[in-house]
């Protein structure tokens, strides 16, 4: 039965007062975030940094590049255009000859219809040479996750170990580019030094603080290997988080200013109204502590600046440290917001490694089919649920 609009609305209308008392807090708590940040901005440079220098770690945030009060803490991108034609054309001067590479996934959890535990994991990955030929690469990778490797730790929920398969297929596959993205454009006539690799999400796993060692771990060496690579390599690694909510520059302020503590309030909210399309932060060192501690050699290796890119909040780009120490900023960051023009709002490379990677439902059944007749074939004792084939029948 389809739910009933009217049953919502007089929900909604009762709890009326929670969300406006939450509005007024959250008002409340952006006022004196914002009025910290202008005074921070507008403190002279040799007492910032002195400020700064003086504080323990897990600050938050650590500016790299100046900051200045003038257009209130924010670097102007100064990028306008009377058409589409003129800023396509500004894409071309950044992405020429550039290549892009994004991978991201997909995956069939277990269904509790089988009554063996299995699962599917897909990534997809998209490469793109920005040449004149208009030469690029989409092409998929997937794996099968049996009952050996589902419940082998029961300790954990199936679902944790999937999870932790699709990163790792990712980031490996993100690894492997990056090992043999300089090789590849010699051998195919193109520039080296030109590449841009996009990570769909933050290069900080704040999420797996909350995971057991046994899960923690390996997502943590993965990231590593995967800094370390871009590292040795050269070759730019953006992580791309188009809806954030850290909180460093937060936390800064609230160090600076001693300022209550509010769940509502991160960093792209804070910054947003100060910024207009392409605008971005001055580039900071993530100093957040928890997670990063597990980082080693790498634990201060990582900045981050918002950019705006939409009509929503700014999005969030983290990048390695040697971008910056090689002077490779804002030509990296320039090729981001081309690629964000190319994709209306989003990064171009990262929505078609998206596209490619989705399962879609005919996927799913196209799996479940197979799955089937190979257990037949195989003599496996893989039954379905009643309600499994009687959903099939109702919506085949």
């Amino acid at each position: 039965m389809a739910i009933k609009p009217s049953q919502i609305q007089s929900v909604l209308n009762s709890k009326r007062a929670d969300f406006s008392s939450f509005d007024a807090s959250t008002s409340n708590y952006l006022s004196q975030y914002r009025t910290a940040w202008k005074e921070w901005t507008m403190l002279p440079e040799v007492k910032r940094d002195c400020w700064t220098q003086t504080q323990s770690s897990d600050l938050g945030a650590r500016p790299l590049e100046p900051i200045s009060a003038e257009n209130h803490g924010i670097i102007r991108s100064h990028l306008q255009w009377d058409n589409r034609e003129q800023s396509l054309e500004w894409v071309r001067q950044q992405l020429s000859d550039v290549t892009t590479f994004a991978v991201d996934g997909s995956q069939v959890f277990p269904q509790k219809d089988f009554s063996i535990p299995i699962a599917l994991v897909q990534i997809g990955w998209f490469e793109n040479h920005h040449s004149a030929a208009g030469t690029y690469e989409k092409d998929i990778l997937l794996d099968v996750m049996t009952p050996k490797d589902l419940v082998a730790d029961r300790s954990q929920p199936m679902d944790r170990w999937i999870n932790m398969r699709r990163f790792s297929m990712e980031v490996q596959r993100l690894v492997d580019y990056i090992k043999t993205a300089k090789d590849r454009a010699l051998e195919q006539g193109r520039d080296p030094e030109k590449c841009l690799v996009f990570c769909d999400g933050s290069l900080v796993l704040s999420f797996a603080s909350m995971l057991e060692e046994t899960i923690r771990a390996p997502y943590i060496e993965q990231v590593l290997t995967l800094l370390q690579a871009s590292e040795k390599h050269q070759v730019p690694l953006v992580g791309y988080i188009d809806t954030a909510e850290s909180n460093d520059v937060v936390t800064l302020l609230k160090v600076f200013h001693d300022l209550g503590k509010s769940r509502a309030i991160h960093d792209a909210k804070l910054l947003n109204s100060l910024m207009k399309w392409g605008d971005r932060t001055p580039l900071m060192t993530c100093d957040r502590g928890g997670i990063l501690t597990e980082y080693r050699e790498m634990r201060d290796h990582l900045t981050f600046t918002y950019l705006k890119t939409n009509a929503g909040y700014p999005a969030r780009l983290d990048l390695p440290k040697w971008i910056w120490e090689a002077g490779l900023t804002e030509t990296v960051i320039n090729q981001v917001r081309a690629e964000v023009v190319v994709g209306n709002g989003y990064p171009y490379a990262i929505e078609t490694a998206d596209q490619t990677a989705v399962l879609q439902s005919r996927d799913r059944q196209i799996f479940y089919r197979i799955l089937q007749d190979w257990a037949a074939q195989e003599q496996l004792q893989l039954s379905l649920s009643q309600k499994m084939m009687s959903k099939a029948r109702r919506r085949g």
